[in-house]
Formats: structure tokens, sequence, C-alpha cells
């Protein structure tokens, strides 16, 4: 071959050779780019050439954050009941942390020198308390009302970095998402990381711990301080389009996260903490008449967790010491559901009243029935959550049921909670009836109008208007319109037997509405025979 034509080491062959390699090892994974697209970009010549950046007015609202606790917790209390005193800790925590951040920032315009050597202990929140009792909600409308990109995540998917499982620096590349790329304002977000308690080890362990302790080294380095890459190592779709994205010039942008103002909730259950606790109290009453008995997880008895607690519950002291701000939220009893379903603005109330008025039935909750409703789902021991299962069993028929029907209100009081089944039955009684008379009195409109056009009198018998009834429901047309159609041609047949044999009234049985056209058929062939017969017996 000549030499001139040797392209085996040319930017093309290099880059054919490369996506070869990409396309044997990892089919479908990675979108490669030609040798034009990639290597042979230029890179843009001008600042005119670069591609837009999105402006971030979330990022301004941090600096200029002006809440105080006492203004986040109303907002709060908007949508979730109970948990006066989660409230008031995670308010200030959040007052505190961006209130850290915006004097960090103002400090580092003036004098950046200073700012460098300023620490600030970083407010991040551990929250316990049972499944279903809001902790989710509040972080959710925390970072709704300041304006930051919210990310949630289990504890439990996580694994230490480089083995199999997610990874967590995962988390801070989805705030990036969430601020739509904005690197600046995913700074500033908050990383909420719930089921923690799962993360927990007690005694000792066989091998590499991968879930539990090493998440927790692991998650150690986040919520200090550190830098977090934008694309993850372990991403050799987003390394070949970082390494594009390089060849054509675009490496202008920051490449890692700092997580310093990053703010950090982390909650779990805790099952078996309030043992803890109490062990330990109990053992320091010893002797003076101290007796064991069953201890709930409230706010008197989570004054007096300690460090300890946690440690003996298994979590690293690295890693309690990092969530400095502890709360508590406490279990809900009835009356706190039935406040949830009236009070709160995210009541699942509102809900199940769109869900009806789709189908043009409003929905009328009335007290006694919300309680009976909280009274139900207390007994789930689920928290709010235990309002969802109660409702969708109690009101899955009747949204089947009820659609298309003449029900236009209903109503849910104590007695329907109670027995559902029931309640339904009397209320498709009722609506077949009313539905039996409406269809009557378009019957009877029928009737009228066929007289007065045709001078001919119909009278359709009960079991004739059942089943007009019936059809008119199944094609979810009215009974009129139900008439017109099977007997739209019945004053020719009916005006044949009037002129054959005199008669001018006529009486519709059920097996007309059946089968229309044989029975005028025959009705018709049956008056000419008479009619023969009579005119056969004058003859005589």
């Amino acid at each position: 071959m000549d030499k001139g034509d040797d392209r085996s080491g040319s930017p093309e062959e290099l880059s054919r050779k490369l996506a070869d390699f990409v396309k044997a090892n990892f089919p479908g994974a990675v979108a490669f780019a030609p040798f034009d697209a990639a290597f042979g970009a230029k890179a843009p010549e001008s600042e005119a050439d670069e591609e837009p950046v999105a402006s971030a007015p979330g990022r301004n609202a941090i600096f200029e954050f002006q809440f105080r606790p006492r203004d986040i917790k109303a907002h709060l209390d908007r949508y979730v009941i109970k948990q006066n005193e989660a409230k008031k800790a995670l308010a200030i925590a959040v007052c505190d942390h961006y209130n850290h951040a915006k004097y960090l920032k103002r400090l580092e315009e003036e004098d950046p020198a200073l700012a460098r050597q300023v620490e600030i202990a970083k407010q991040n929140v551990i929250i316990v308390g049972p499944t279903g009792v809001g902790k989710t909600y509040l972080v959710k409308h925390i970072a709704d009302l300041i304006g930051v990109p919210f990310v949630k995540a289990d504890a439990t998917k996580f694994s230490e970095t480089g083995y199999v499982g997610a990874d967590v620096d995962d988390l801070i590349r989805e705030l990036v998402q969430k601020a739509q790329g904005d690197v600046a304002l995913a700074e500033y977000g908050i990383v909420y990381i719930d089921e923690i308690d799962k993360l927990a080890t007690r005694g000792s362990m066989i091998g590499r711990d991968v879930s539990g302790r090493g998440v927790q080294t692991t998650l150690l380095k986040l919520m200090e301080e550190t830098e977090v890459p934008l694309r993850s190592p372990m991403d050799i779709q987003g390394q070949m389009q970082a390494m594009f994205e390089l060849s054509r010039g675009r490496s202008g942008g920051p490449t890692t996260v700092n997580t310093r103002n990053i703010l950090f909730i982390a909650s779990g259950a805790f099952s078996g903490l309030e043992t803890v606790v109490s062990e330990r109290l109990r053992k320091g009453t010893m002797g003076f008449g101290a007796e064991r008995r069953t201890v709930v997880l409230d706010n008197e008895l989570f004054r007096h967790v300690t460090t300890q607690d946690f440690l003996e519950f298994g979590f690293e002291a690295e890693f309690i010491g990092r969530l400095p701000v502890r709360v508590v939220c406490e279990p809900l009893q009835a009356d706190d559901l039935f406040a949830v379903l009236k009070d709160s603005e995210g009541s699942l109330v509102h809900q199940y009243e769109r869900d009806f008025d789709a189908f043009g039935i409003r929905v009328r909750f009335e007290e006694s029935g919300l309680r009976e409703i909280a009274a139900q789902a207390e007994r789930e021991q689920t928290g709010a959550r235990g309002l969802v299962t109660v409702c969708e069993r109690l009101l899955r028929d009747f949204k089947f049921e009820l659609p298309g029907t003449s029900v236009s209100e209903l109503v849910i009081d104590a007695a329907l909670v109670q027995n559902p089944a029931k309640a339904l039955e009397h209320l498709l009684a009722e609506c077949q009836s009313e539905f039996h008379r409406q269809a009557a009195a378009e019957v009877d409109l029928f009737c009228r109008d066929f007289q007065e056009k045709h001078g001919l009198t119909i009278v359709f018998e009960d079991d004739a208007v059942d089943a007009l009834a019936a059809i008119a429901r199944e094609d979810c047309v009215n009974a009129l319109q139900v008439c017109k159609r099977l007997f739209r041609d019945y004053q020719f047949g009916l005006g044949l037997i009037q002129k054959n044999t005199g008669q001018s009234e006529f009486r519709i049985p059920a097996s007309a509405v059946a089968n229309p056209s044989p029975f005028i058929s025959d009705l018709v062939v049956q008056s000419y025979r008479r009619s023969e017969s009579l005119m056969d017996g004058a003859g005589n």
C-alpha cells in the first residue's frame, strides 16, 4: 500500500476504531458522534458563537433571602398538620443556613481572602418520625417557598462508590438537572435523604459493608464540603460527551459542583431508637421504682435523645455529627388525621372532589364522614397515607358505578363510610327509580306527539316502559330518543291497521320493543285477515 494512502494513524481512522469499540462493548448505551461532528469541529471564534446561558432568577432570590422562621412555619402550617416543634426547628435551620450563605456571598465580593477564612457550621437536619406524618411534605414545601431545586432519594438505593448500586454523588448531579443545568443555583439546593435509619449497622460484620457504614462514610464528604464532578466517572456516555465538548472548545463551564451551601436533610422512622433511649433512662433510675413499659418516641422522650443513642443505634460518630439539628415528628392520631382532611390546603378531599367532578358528580364530605375516615385511617397505622388507603377502599365502587347515572351529588357521611355497600345499593335503587320515572315521562311525551301528528293513540305497557328505560340507560340516551328510533315508521303500519279494522288505539308490549319491525308486520297481517274475514261474513 502506498504510504501516502496510509491513514491508520489519522483522526478519522481513530474515530472509526473508537466508534466500533464503543458499539461492540456498549451497544445502545452511547451515542457516538462522527469525526466531522466531534474532532473536526472548530472552536467558537467569538463570544457571539457561544450558546446562550439561561438566566436563573432563583439564584438571585437566595441572595435576597428575607424569610423569618415565623414566615416559614406559617407557610408549613398551611399544608402540614401538627409537628409544631419540627416546623420550628426546620424553619430556624433553613433561615440560619441561607442567611449564612447570603453573608458568605457578600463577603466573597468584598473580601475574598477573609471569606475563605470564615468557617460556619452547616445546619444539616435529621428528622425522626414514623411513616406518613409529613416529613417529606415539610421539606418539599420549604424548597418550593425558597425557590431552590429539591432532590429526594431513599438511602437504601445507594452503595459505596465503586460498588454496584447508585452513587451518592448522583444526588448532586440530579440537583443540577432540577436547576436546569444551572450549577450555581444547584449549589444552594436541598437534598433530602429518606430511610436514613436503614444505613445503621449494629454489631460486628464479616466482609465489607457497602450499603451501610460505607455509604455513611461517603455521605460525610457531601454533607460538609466537597467538589462533585458533573459527570460520573462510571458514566461512559457522559465521559465521551465531555471529550467531544472539549474538542469543540466548549470547556469553559464548571465541571464540578461545590456542596458547601447545599442543605442536607435526612429522615427515617428509627424504629427501636425509643427502646435505646428508654433503656438508658431506665438504667439511670434503677432501684428507684423504675418499671419497664412501652414507650413512644414523642417530643417528651426525644428531649432525652443524645448522640450516644444514635451511635448505639448503629451510626458512625462522624456521620451523625454532620447532622446537628435533630427534630422529631410525632405519630398522627385520629383528630390529627381529621384536621389533615379538613384544614390542610393539600387535603385529599380536594382530589376526590376533582375526581368526581370529572364525571359531573358533586361530592360533599360531611364532618361526620371525615371523622369516621380519620378513625379508620388511624387503625391503618401508616399516618396520613392511611387516609389514601381508606378513601380508595371506600370510594372505588362509587367511582365505578355512579358515572353515567342520574346521580349529581354524593354526600359522604358517617353512615356511608361505615357501610359503603349499603349506601351504594340505596343510591343505585333511587337512581333506577328516578331514571324509570323520567323514562316514563319521555315515553308519554312520545305518545302525545304521535297522537297529534298521526291521529293514532298508542299506549306502552309497563314492561315496555321498563325495556325502553333499560335501552336508554345502556345507550346513554333518553327514552324519547329510543322511541323515535324504534318506532319511527309505525304510523304507516298502524294506519293500515286502522284502515282495515277501524282500530285507532294500540297497546305496545315489551315484545314490540325487543323486535319492533316483526311486531308491526304481524299486526298488519292480522288486520288483513280480520278484514277478509269480515268481508266473507258480510257476503254470506
